[in-house]
């Protein structure tokens, strides 16, 4: 009885933060070491600025930054870790360690690289999401095609992001400008929502995930990393 009523509750925290988040921005805030925004005051101000903007949650990367942008926002963050591994070009979430790091700063959704790459320490896709489940947190796979989306829907993830695309071994391009034919495709061959991420540099492109199906999107270089955003404009004057 009690799991059904926890069941129950989780399916209504669910529909809330999809209705939350539908057809809408999230940011992402996340400076890595050696960049000129890295430090978890300076994303904390950052989320801040993303709230007061409009954004409806925050994706964040790592416990100090987390728990600061938790003290100035009540957004609903999505929480990750980047670690790097020998042997492994899985980087986001990868392993239980950072699962559990994730859950003692808390966050409403766990994010993970989903594709089928070989994963740190012999651990496996299907342990990590059956682990996340095992929590009771909810997940979004971030992926690069169709069949790891779909494979990751299988396993159980709620939720799935085209994040990764261009950014795995196979699936490098050299065109700017981000996936929406993927996003197209996911749409087509499922009802789960799909999050539009990657390479989104401008609120028209924006748009037209969600007019492709997109469940809502998230933003972060051409918000949040005022290097990335200088050099598109250098770059341009340069043409």
């Amino acid at each position: 009885m009690l799991e059904k009523q926890q069941t129950v509750v989780k399916r209504m925290e669910k529909t809330q933060l999809l209705n939350r988040i539908k057809g809408k921005l999230i940011v992402s805030c996340q400076a890595l070491e050696g960049e000129p925004l890295y430090g978890s005051h300076i994303m904390a101000r950052m989320a801040l600025a993303a709230d007061e903007g409009g954004a409806v949650a925050i994706r964040a990367n790592g416990m100090e930054d987390i728990s600061a942008i938790k003290q100035a926002t009540n957004l609903p963050i999505i929480g990750l870790v980047k670690r790097d591994y020998e042997n492994s070009n899985v980087y986001i979430t990868p392993t239980k360690r950072e699962v559990d790091e994730l859950l003692k700063v808390g966050v409403d959704v766990i994010a993970i690289d989903a594709t089928k790459r070989e994963r740190p320490n012999g651990e496996s896709i299907e342990e990590l999401i059956s682990y996340i489940k095992e929590h009771n947190k909810f997940i979004l796979a971030d992926i690069s095609t169709v069949d790891e989306g779909l494979y990751a829907l299988k396993l159980g993830v709620d939720f799935v992001s085209t994040t990764l695309s261009g950014y795995t071994e196979y699936t490098k391009r050299e065109e700017p400008g981000p996936d929406m034919e993927l996003v197209e495709r996911l749409v087509n061959v499922t009802n789960a929502p799909i999050f539009a991420e990657g390479r989104i540099g401008n609120p028209k492109e924006a748009k037209e995930m969600i007019q492709k199906g997109a469940h809502t999107v998230i933003v972060g270089s051409a918000i949040t990393r005022p290097q990335y955003i200088t050099k598109i404009f250098v770059d341009g004057l340069l043409d």
